[in-house]
């Protein structure tokens, strides 16, 4: 199988369309592979860190609101479809998949244009404009949550969820991972703000730090540019880190898989890989949708996984230490309660989208050679 992949921009975008890769490569050992992207993205370094070859083609994102600026990224974008039709026709796939970001429409509308069967992905619940476009013409457009079916104009769809990494499915020693971090019998919580940390997250987590908690035992993920200032701003309200036993404070979480799997309960914010694992997981959260990304998406997926009894959501415009604080008393104060969240979760959660995936795109390739 030769496939052709791209997607690009943020690692939202870049890693489920590595997943895939890897996947394939697993079921199809002789498969070849070739990503197309932009060298301003990601995937310039994510792609080959991960022993797959990346070809670059030079595209821009439309800018939201009506500016000359548009002019130049039209012009960009058809000269982008030339240069992936070059790259196409000399790679010639069977199967092409995009898995969203400004940086993968030249390629799918070079291999559509070109009659080679196409695959997107979108990972949010609402679709972002790449896929709205490409959507219409792809063979199948792959979507993570049942609700994205209402949004968006497709010839065809198909509930695969999202790609997620193997490590996440490996069994944990929960008694292990709390005894690393200090901890003993209470609940324990995780706390993160996405690999970059949030800084309106980190306000709020320094005052419930400073305000006191109890009943449950908190590691907590400040992002490593912020961890200095909010170790700083705790010290000047007099918080002793070593003496407070019930937190454990770090920059980044390294061992996310373990740490994520021997939570009780998750508050983070709803990009859609996060919210996707935590389903897959049947991990109970208090959800904090970023309220800076396109189409208010974290609060959708947010909402999504709150209509279907999984999560409970926090609006940062509603956020304080008190408000963060009693959001997990509440959620950990009925156990019962507890219980019903985290089955929900797992009862929307998706485990195998890449096979999902490998099997549409098997599908197609089998139709265009016969």
């Amino acid at each position: 199988m030769r496939v052709l992949l791209s997607g690009g921009g943020t690692a939202g975008h870049i890693n489920p369309a590595i997943a895939i890769a890897k996947y394939i490569k697993q079921k199809e050992p002789e498969s070849e592979f070739l990503f197309i992207g932009t060298e301003h993205g990601l995937e310039k370094t994510l792609v080959p860190r991960e022993g797959f070859e990346i070809k670059f083609v030079e595209v821009m994102g439309l800018v939201r609101k009506i500016t000359p600026k548009n002019l130049k990224v039209l012009k960009c974008f058809v000269s982008s479809r030339i240069e992936a039709g070059k790259i196409v026709e000399e790679f010639k796939p069977d199967i092409v998949i995009g898995t969203g970001g400004y940086a993968c429409t030249p390629a799918v509308y070079a291999a559509q244009k070109r009659g080679i069967p196409s695959v997107i992905h979108e990972q949010n619940v609402v679709p972002g404009l790449a896929i709205k476009m490409l959507a219409k013409r792809a063979d199948v457009t792959a979507i993570s949550f049942a609700d994205t079916e209402s949004h968006v104009e497709a010839n065809a769809t198909a509930l695969t969820g999202n790609p997620l990494r193997p490590s996440l499915f490996e069994k944990v020693d929960v008694e292990a991972v709390r005894e690393s971090l200090g901890f003993l019998d209470e609940p324990l919580v995780l706390l993160f703000g996405g690999s970059l940390g949030a800084e309106r997250m980190n306000d709020a987590l320094i005052d419930m730090i400073a305000e006191g908690f109890g009943g449950f035992n908190l590691i907590a993920a400040t992002g490593e540019k912020h961890y200095e200032a909010v170790c700083a701003r705790l010290k000047e309200r007099d918080v002793d880190l070593e003496e407070t036993k019930n937190l454990s404070l770090v920059p980044y979480i390294y061992n996310m898989d373990k740490v994520l799997g021997a939570a009780d309960l998750v508050v983070s914010r709803a990009g859609a890989i996060t919210v996707s694992e935590l389903c897959a997981l049947g991990k109970p959260s208090v959800l904090i949708p970023s309220p800076y990304v396109a189409h208010n998406h974290q609060e959708m997926n947010a909402r999504y996984l709150e209509k279907n009894g999984a999560a409970s959501v926090l609006l940062e415009k509603d956020l304080s230490g008190a408000a963060l604080r009693g959001a997990i008393e509440n959620a950990l104060s009925d156990a019962e309660k507890l219980d019903e969240m985290a089955s929900s979760a797992a009862k929307i959660g998706i485990t195998d989208a890449c096979e999902k995936i490998y099997l549409i795109a098997k599908k197609l390739i089998d139709k265009r050679k016969m």
